[in-house]
C-alpha cells in the first residue's frame, strides 16, 4: 500500500499569547487532498492552528509560537517567504468578506495586485474559479454587479473562488457556515467534497455533525491539547478517549 503523501507536517507546535498557552506540543501530518476537520468547544485553540498554517498567528500582538511546520517538506517560517507561503495556503473566515466592488472584480482583485493585466487571462480565472465554487450558474450573467447584492452563501462561495483564482495548495476553512442556513451549508459541504480532488482542505467547524459528513480524518482540541486524531468515521463510531465521546455526545462544548 502506499503511504499517503504528507502536505504538512507539524512537530512540537506550542503557541503562546504572553503566559497564555494556547496549543501545546501538537505533532500531526495532514495528507494530500484529504478534509482534515478540527473539532472542540471554544477556547480550545482550533482557530489558532489554522492560523499557524500560514502565519496569520504572527499577525497576533505578543504571540510565540515554537516547533516546526513544514510544508510540502519545507519549513514554512525557515524556508519560505510568508508572502509565498500565502498564496499556496488560502483561508476562508467565518463571515463572508467580500470586497465592495464587483463579483467580477473581488475574484481578480489578489491577481491584479500581483499585475497581471492580460484579459483573456482574468476571463478564464474568473470562469474557472466560479466554476470550482460552484457559483458560475448562479452569476455568470451578472458579473459586473456588485458582490454585496448577493446572499449570504453566495458571498461565502464568492470568498472561496476568489482565493481559488490564486490556484493555493491548500484551502483554510475557519467555521465557514457558522452564519449560513442549511440550503448554504449544504452547498460549501457539497463545494469541499468536490474541491478535495485537487486541493487539500482543513476544517475547523464547531458542527459535529458537519465534521462527521465531510471529514476524512478528525482530530479533537481540548485546552490547547490533541486529545485525539482519527478517521473520521472511528472517532465518532468507536473514540478512544472518554472526553472525545463527552464532547460529540454533547455531554460538553
Amino acid at each position: 500500500m502506499v503511504k499517503p503523501t504528507a502536505k504538512f507536517s507539524i512537530r512540537g507546535l506550542s503557541v503562546h499569547y504572553g503566559r497564555h498557552c494556547v496549543l501545546r506540543d501538537l505533532n500531526l501530518d495532514i495528507q494530500a487532498n484529504e478534509i482534515f476537520t478540527v473539532i472542540g468547544p471554544a477556547n480550545s485553540g482550533k482557530s489558532t492552528f489554522l492560523n499557524c498554517l500560514n502565519r496569520l498567528v504572527d499577525l497576533v500582538s505578543a504571540s510565540r509560537c515554537s516547533g516546526e511546520i513544514r510544508l510540502d517538506g519545507i519549513d514554512i517560517r525557515g524556508g519560505m517567504e510568508v508572502e509565498a507561503l500565502r498564496r499556496k495556503v488560502g483561508i476562508v473566515f467565518a463571515l463572508p468578506l467580500p470586497l465592495p466592488l464587483s463579483i467580477y472584480e473581488n475574484i481578480v482583485y489578489g491577481m491584479r495586485m500581483q499585475g497581471i493585466r492580460d484579459a483573456t487571462l482574468l476571463d478564464e480565472a474568473v470562469e474557472r474559479s466560479l466554476r470550482e465554487s460552484y457559483l458560475w450558474e448562479e452569476v455568470k450573467d451578472r458579473l459586473r454587479t456588485a458582490a454585496m447584492n448577493l446572499s449570504g452563501g453566495q458571498q461565502q462561495r464568492l470568498c472561496m473562488a476568489r482565493i481559488l483564482a490564486g490556484r493555493p495548495d491548500v484551502l483554510l476553512f475557519d467555521e465557514p457556515t457558522s452564519g449560513l442556513d442549511p440550503i448554504s451549508t449544504a452547498k460549501i459541504e457539497e463545494t469541499m467534497m468536490v474541491l478535495k480532488e485537487k486541493y487539500t482542505i482543513v476544517l475547523v467547524t464547531n458542527n459535529v455533525a458537519q465534521a462527521a459528513r465531510v471529514g476524512d480524518r478528525t482530530a479533537f482540541f481540548l485546552m490547547g491539547e490533541m486529545v485525539e486524531l482519527s478517521d473520521t468515521s472511528k472517532l465518532f463510531t468507536a473514540p478512544a478517549d472518554s472526553r472525545t465521546s463527552d464532547y460529540i455526545t454533547g455531554k460538553f462544548g
